[in-house]
């Protein structure tokens, strides 16, 4: 639908805010190949070739609508996170922070994970950055909250394995819009933190021996 006028000279900043807004919404309710630059502007309420002039092809509008909501998302989660608290609690609000993004902002979920995963290509790059990213955070709370000393990839693949399981149940989520973001991040929560206590604590399982 079209946008009854044309917007004012504003900020750069501004009218580049203004048309990611935009571009996100277009993105997430239509698909990277659906949606268009028409259509994109309209939304934003300016003209194409001004949409052109300011952040280029669709595919580099795309890709810069990822990097911005990984970052908002990122921001949120480190936002959340609780450092002075026990280790469970540092958990868990990073995961409420998480969780807490996603429910507020579906279209950047939306956005970030189902249209730039299908995409491929420098898209799935700006993913894999996203998801790098998370799990340098959550290795780093690992690290620091284990009584026995990790291993950078000790660390690391544990964390890659959280940020997979969140990453699922957001997906799942938003398919399931009814369940409470607190609900959905404490059943991740209970999942992962009867294994992660165990480790927090020192206790590791080991594989029974074969004679």
């Amino acid at each position: 639908m079209r946008t009854e006028g044309r917007a004012k000279r504003l900020p750069r900043a501004v009218r580049e805010r203004q048309i990611m807004d935009a571009a996100v919404d277009v993105f997430s309710r239509l698909g990277f190949h659906a949606a268009s630059m028409d259509e994109i502007s309209d939304v934003a309420g300016i003209s194409k070739p001004m949409l052109y002039a300011y952040l280029g092809s669709k595919e580099e509008l795309f890709a810069t609508c990822i990097r911005r909501e990984a970052t908002r998302m990122m921001e949120a989660i480190a936002t959340g996170v609780e450092p002075d608290q026990e280790p469970d609690v540092q958990l868990w609000s990073g995961l409420r922070a998480f969780f807490g993004f996603v429910g507020e902002n579906r279209a950047s979920w939306l956005v970030l994970h189902r249209q730039a995963s299908t995409q491929g290509g420098p898209f799935a790059v700006e993913l894999t950055d996203m998801r790098g990213r998370a799990v340098s955070l959550v290795a780093a709370l690992l690290t620091q909250s284990t009584k026995a000393p990790a291993t950078k990839l000790e660390a690391e693949s544990l964390a890659a394995a959280l940020v997979g399981a969140g990453e699922s149940l957001a997906e799942w989520w938003l398919d399931h819009p009814e369940e409470p973001a607190g609900v959905v991040a404490a059943r991740l929560m209970n999942l992962v933190w009867m294994g992660f206590g165990d480790l927090v604590d020192g206790n590791v399982w080991h594989p029974p021996s074969r004679r």
